[in-house]
């Protein structure tokens, strides 16, 4: 519907900076909009405002029912509503609530001081809030604004919310209701027309005398018989409400304990998840200790097959183990290593013989003297073997760091 005569058309240039600012903004003053979800809002404000030019997007502040007061996006502007082919505009605001577009959003008829709120509606409270199916059914994240607004257009074309209150007429004389306005951009007979939530002018309609906001039978101007309701009706009426009221409580009552089942569900899905992702992890853990302990298997079977072979190889020599003599069973590469296992085997062997003496000590075969004077001279000697061979050590220390810096420039190359 096109914006009443006078009111410029929105820029969607400047709402979409507009949008894209606030929904940006960081901090204090950021709106209570999960992130997540902005991008989504912006989308359903601006497919709402393409779609029906009469509503404008603001910020504002919200007063919840436990007196908190935060600042919200809404819709502000009109509806229209055809009833009885005319188009009428009804002025509403539509607040995105902080759980918005998971829940519905908010929606109030905005009466001007010309308009009043009809009684009893079965989708408007006195307050003005709106309750339509639509509303009860919202579907996150099918349902979207613009849907909206037509569902309400339909719903108010059905049952109109508001009809215009008149005004005493400060002249006695019928002539300025009765005759034709001669200036057709103003209208001085009905207060609801000269506002821009009255009928959208046409060519033909502008000459003609000026509708009521909308045409109602409740009260809205003086008819010449009095209006009496069929108490069958007003029965039927009250129980029609009634029955929705109960329908409506128990359709939210259902919705809640479905939302508790479904917060449920996530929370098994996320625990679910996590040990799925822990089993994973360990899985991949017993697959790497699979391969290290195939690695080493191989390695040892390898090596299980070179002593097998050293095995068959030195089985058919034939040894005198009774000529053999142990101290030339293993022969040195060099004489530091013959040095080192001299005194190794002399400081291991007086060892013994100190614990030997211990021995005899304790059982009172020796007498202490001799223990101690041969406890001296034994310990006088393995001093010397471990210093000698100390030396020897760190004589092979410096041959092999030399015999690695030979190497080295050869593994360079």
């Amino acid at each position: 519907m096109v914006p009443p005569a006078g009111t410029p058309p929105p820029n969607p240039q400047q709402i979409q900076q507009f949008l894209s600012s606030v929904l940006s903004q960081r901090g204090p003053s950021a709106l209570p909009y999960a992130e997540d979800t902005k991008w989504l809002i912006r989308q359903h404000l601006l497919t709402l405002i393409s779609t029906f030019p009469s509503l404008d997007p603001k910020t504002a502040t919200f007063t919840h029912n436990d007196g908190r007061s935060v600042n919200l996006l809404q819709a502000d502007g009109t509806v229209p509503m055809p009833f009885q082919g005319v188009t009428y505009n009804i002025p509403v605001i539509i607040w995105l609530m902080e759980s918005y577009p998971r829940h519905p959003p908010c929606v109030y008829v905005n009466p001007t001081r010309d308009m009043i709120i009809k009684r009893p509606h079965p989708h408007v409270t006195p307050s003005g809030l709106v309750s339509i199916p639509y509303l009860q059914n919202w579907i996150y994240p099918s349902s979207n604004l613009v849907d909206l607004v037509r569902e309400l257009s339909a719903c108010f074309s059905r049952e109109p919310p508001l009809y215009s209150q008149r005004r005493p007429s400060p002249s006695p004389s019928p002539s300025p209701n009765s005759n034709p306005n001669p200036n057709p951009s103003r209208n001085q007979s009905n207060p609801a027309v000269m506002s821009n939530y009255g009928p959208s002018p046409s060519p033909q309609a502008r000459p003609q005398p000026a509708r009521p906001f909308p045409p109602s039978p409740y009260g809205g101007r003086p008819q010449p018989q009095p209006q009496t309701e069929d108490q069958t009706e007003v029965f039927k009426r009250n129980a029609v409400n009634k029955l929705v009221e109960m329908a409506h409580a128990d359709i939210t009552g259902m919705r809640k304990a479905r939302e508790v089942e479904v917060e449920g569900l996530f929370s098994t899905q996320a625990l679910l998840r996590r040990r799925e992702e822990e089993i994973d992890r360990g899985l991949k853990e017993l697959q790497d200790e699979r391969e290290g302990l195939e690695q080493q298997l191989q390695i040892v079977l390898m090596n299980s097959d070179i002593l097998e072979a050293w095995v068959r190889e030195n089985q058919s020599k034939n040894i005198d183990l009774k000529d053999l003599n142990v101290d030339n069973a293993f022969e040195c590469v060099d004489v530091l290593s013959k040095q080192m296992l001299d005194c190794t085997s002399a400081d291991l062997a007086i060892e013994d013989v100190v614990y030997a003496l211990d021995k005899a000590l304790q059982e009172g075969a020796v007498p202490f003297d001799t223990y101690l004077r041969n406890v001296r001279l034994l310990s006088r000697e393995q001093f010397f073997h471990r210093a000698t061979a100390a030396k020897v050590r760190a004589a092979q220390m410096q041959a092999q760091v030399a015999s690695m810096a030979s190497r080295s420039p050869h593994y360079a190359t």
